[in-house]
Order: C-alpha cells, then sequence, then structure tokens
C-alpha cells in the first residue's frame, strides 16, 4: 500500500517525507521520529500516515465489544492528583466496597444482554484481604462462565500481592486460577519519574508496572496498555512511554490494544487545567498507531474521547471504539451520572457513518459476528 501524490505532498510540507518513507517500507519508527510526529503543526499528514498503516492491518474493520465494566471499590490509598474518582480511606461518605454478592448481582443485572467482556478495576482499597479478590473473581465466572474477565491493572495487582504476603507471580497464578482471563491497561498513567514524583507518588513507578505486566505475560495472562495525556506530561515523556511500552511487546507480545486515556481534568486536583482538545486526541491515536509497530489494535476509548472524536479517530489511526460499557465511573460522578452505555446498534450505526465496517470481537478481537445486531 503506497501514499497518493495529494498526501506524499502534504508529508513533504510537514518536513516527514523521510518518516514516511520508513513506514512505507514497514520499518521501525525512532524516539526522534515520535518527536517530529508529535511537533509537526500539520496533524492531518501524521493522520494519514497512521491510516496507512491501520488500513494495511486492518482494512476498513473496526472492532467493536459487548461488554460490561464493573468498579468493585472506589476507596484508595494512592491520592493521585488527577484522580476524581477515588474515595479516601477515611472517607466514609464516598466512599463504597462492593460485596461478593452485590458483585455477582452487577453481573446478573445484565445477563439479558450477550455480553462477551468484563472489565474490572477499582481503587487500592487497604483494608481488603487476598481472599476477597479470588471471591469477586470466582463469583463473576460462576454467573458468566463463557465471558472474559479482564480484571485488575498492575497498581492493583502490586496491592493484592502485598496484601497476600505473596509474589505478584504468585498473585496472579492464583487469580488465573479462580478464573482470571486477562488484564487491563489502566494504572500506567505516564511513564515519567518526575510526573510519579509529582502526581502519584505513592503508587508504584514505570519499571514496576512493566515488571508485573511482563510477569502476567510470561504466565500467559494478555493485558492491554494505555497512556494518560493531557495534564502536565511533555512530549518526550510519552515518545519514551510509548517506546517503553514497545519495548515490553517485543519481549513478551503479551498487550492485546493500546489505549490513549484523555485526561478529565474536572474534579481533579488538575481542575485548573483545560481538557485536551479533539486535535490532541486525534493525535495521540495518529502517533501511537505509527510507533507501535509491534502492538495490534489501537483503541479510541469513545467515553473518553467522545463519539463524534472517536469516529473521526478511525482514521487516523484507531481500529477499535471498545464497546457497549453498560456503567462507568472512572471518569463521571458515581452519584449522578453511572450510565454510560450504547447498544449494539447504535455502535455500528456510528461506526458505518464513519464510513468503516463494523465487525463484533471478543476480548481478544476474534471476529464474532459481521451483520447489525439489535440488543
Amino acid at each position: 500500500m503506497s501514499l497518493s501524490p495529494v498526501i506524499t505532498a502534504a508529508l513533504e510540507r510537514a518536513g516527514l517525507a523521510d518518516v514516511a518513507a520508513r513506514v512505507v517500507a514497514g520499518e521501525r519508527l525512532s524516539a526522534d521520529d515520535g518527536l517530529r510526529l508529535y511537533t509537526t503543526p500539520d496533524l492531518h499528514a501524521v493522520g494519514a500516515l497512521a491510516n496507512l498503516v491501520r488500513e494495511r492491518r486492518h482494512g476498513d474493520t473496526c472492532y467493536w465489544v459487548r461488554n460490561q465494566h464493573i468498579n468493585y471499590t472506589n476507596v484508595c490509598n494512592k491520592s493521585c492528583v488527577f484522580c476524581s474518582f477515588y474515595a479516601a480511606p477515611r472517607d466514609k461518605d464516598k466512599g463504597y466496597t462492593m460485596s461478593v454478592e452485590q458483585v455477582a448481582d452487577k453481573v446478573r443485572a445484565y445477563l439479558d444482554l450477550p455480553i462477551r467482556e468484563i472489565h474490572m478495576v477499582g481503587g487500592v482499597n487497604p483494608k481488603l484481604p487476598y481472599q476477597y479478590y479470588l471471591d469477586i473473581v470466582a463469583a463473576i465466572k460462576a454467573v458468566r462462565p463463557d465471558c472474559t474477565l479482564k480484571a485488575f491493572t498492575m497498581v492493583e495487582i502490586e496491592q493484592i500481592a502485598r496484601v497476600g504476603r505473596v509474589s505478584e507471580e504468585q498473585c496472579l497464578t492464583d487469580l488465573r486460577a479462580a478464573g482470571l482471563d486477562m488484564l487491563p491497561g489502566g494504572g500506567a498513567e505516564v511513564f515519567s519519574d518526575r510526573i510519579h514524583r509529582d502526581l502519584f507518588w505513592a503508587k508504584g513507578d514505570s519499571q514496576r508496572w512493566v515488571e508485573i505486566a511482563a510477569t502476567a505475560h510470561r504466565l500467559g495472562l494478555r493485558s492491554n496498555a494505555t497512556l494518560l495525556y493531557g495534564h502536565v506530561e511533555q512530549t518526550e515523556e510519552k515518545v519514551r512511554h510509548l517506546l517503553m511500552l514497545r519495548e515490553l511487546q517485543d519481549e513478551t507480545g503479551g498487550i492485546v490494544a493500546y489505549i490513549p486515556l484523555s485526561f478529565h481534568p474536572e474534579n481533579t486536583g488538575l481542575a485548573h487545567l483545560a481538557p485536551p482538545t479533539g486535535m490532541a486526541d486525534l493525535r495521540e491515536v495518529a502517533v501511537s498507531r505509527l510507533l507501535l509497530d509491534n502492538v495490534e489494535h489501537i483503541k479510541s476509548f469513545w467515553i473518553m474521547n467522545t463519539i463524534a472524536v472517536t469516529q473521526a479517530a478511525l482514521w487516523y489511526g484507531a481500529d477499535d471504539t471498545d464497546g457497549t460499557i453498560q456503567e462507568y465511573e472512572v471518569t463521571r460522578d458515581p452519584q449522578t451520572d453511572r450510565r454510560q452505555v450504547l447498544a449494539a446498534e447504535q455502535l455500528e450505526a456510528l461506526i458505518a457513518e464513519a464510513g468503516r465496517r463494523p465487525v463484533e470481537r471478543d476480548a481478544l478481537y476474534r471476529p464474532v459476528a459481521e451483520a447489525a445486531h439489535a440488543v
């Protein structure tokens, strides 16, 4: 697949002709290339180049999934400055922790829908015992044995292992035996010692995230990966983050999809910052598609990017929109705005409206069906 003369001329004007030549040839891009892709004013030239890679891999396919999100607790002792979701352990009014039965009830609430993937994360609640985590995993699989359970960030795994006084490898082995299938990619934030020190000092650093992810991958548990952007990060830090993920993927091959996460400053310690623009969202998708040459799927998470930006992102490198969700609390007010849902036919219509072909997938991107579905 080659570039049209119009796009080639745009890339030449943007000073990216040599980068484009490497992309067309299928060569790996460097950190310097990444910096140039982030800083060139011509976003659309970068998007066209990312779209070349996207269509080379996936044609006009856009994946989506029937999924359900569960947040089992918002109690957390990490005090991350960018988080609007957490409640400090002493905050009894705001904090909640679901019982094992309540978690199971969340799953039962949507048994009328053909959910294929359950995504479960929570705060780092220091009072939860090791057995609790094994029990909620087992409870979910008892209700939906055929559903892929993607649960617990690397940050949560570190805490679960600590409270259980076991290694992360043993912790992951126990969770897998209880029914865990995959891990999500959250908690990575930005791989930067500076940002770690300033914004999320109580959590493990970038090296710990990578170490735990690598352990999970070696045990056969695949995961996603993320980057939280649009706050105080610098371009060089984002490039380093992406290249660290690329190196991890070279080593383990365990990353299924990469999701750039757009920062929502409302109700956080960084509320004075303006949120990322739609143009910034599109650039993150495009640059990640170009740098992460060994990661198959790039997702535009419609809840965080908005539906309109996600539709555009399907032409800037993204091949996935996430899914039906049902409920989402991490960047929403859990008291007033919990339900965030798109029906299957809505997702397919939005993808088709964007000019792509909707394909329902499972958690590992195996196609389920390609015809329209009603929920």
